[in-house]
């Protein structure tokens, strides 16, 4: 029987393999799940997944509260789902089940190819990658600042990586917007880099009066544009 598929990138599902949503009621379920799909086929202590699902505030019986709530998940996943273990839980997945490991292998295959020369393999897998968010990562988890704030880092730096491929592969009118927005939002996330061809170096390039080169402009003081364009194609248009 294929797996069950899991998203945490966004509000957490259980899909079926034929991408129908098994019904996972209740906020208190859904934050056990994502717990236990953060960690696939790994042991979780029942003491980890009451911290980590009540948030510092567990129940008088914490315990049978926990038992009471894998019971629940059970019934929505199946019974051999959720796996009990020697004082704690496990969810019978691999990694490849779950969204946000799946990313991150994607994720890794297409930064690789970018810096190995390959744009257009690097882009075909990064969209893969980006394809799989679907809200604000671990948005089910009661305490997701920390966790999710490492998940939505890794997301920038992959739209990074999508547009500097984007720009190598000379589709400057397309990833522009975007990356304009990605200034104005993040404009400190890194040190200020240029593409480092000449047309674009000079200040005179810099300060010409089109709307594309001022936002590429912008983007070369905040860090955002890639730090080499071959042959100038991402820019050549406007400079």
């Amino acid at each position: 029987m294929d797996p069950v598929r899991y998203r945490v990138l966004g509000t957490t599902q259980a899909l079926r393999p034929d991408g129908t949503p098994v019904p996972v009621g209740g906020a208190r379920l859904r934050a056990l799940l994502t717990v236990l799909a953060l960690r696939p086929a790994r042991t979780l202590p029942a003491a980890v997944l009451v911290g980590e699902v009540w948030h510092g505030d567990p129940p008088a019986d914490a315990t049978g509260a926990l038992q009471a709530l894998v019971g629940r998940l059970r019934r929505a996943l199946g019974a051999d789902a959720v796996e009990s273990v020697d004082g704690g839980y496990r969810l019978a997945a691999v990694a490849d089940d779950v969204d946000a490991h799946r990313f991150e292998r994607l994720a890794g295959e297409g930064l690789r190819a970018l810096a190995d020369g390959d744009p257009a393999k690097a882009a075909v897998v990064l969209d893969d990658a980006l394809a799989l968010w679907h809200g604000p990562a671990l948005a089910d988890l009661p305490d997701r600042t920390a966790e999710a704030a490492r998940w939505e880092t890794r997301r920038l730096d992959v739209r990074r990586a999508r547009l500097t491929a984007a720009l190598s592969l000379g589709q400057a009118d397309q990833c522009l917007p975007e990356l304009t927005a990605l200034c104005d939002v993040h404009p400190w996330t890194s040190p200020s880099r240029h593409c480092g061809c000449a047309p674009c170096a000079t200040p005179a390039a810099r300060h010409r009066p089109w709307p594309r080169t001022r936002t590429y402009d912008s983007c070369w003081r905040t860090g955002w544009a890639p730090t080499r364009a071959p042959n100038c194609a991402p820019c050549t248009a406007s400079c």
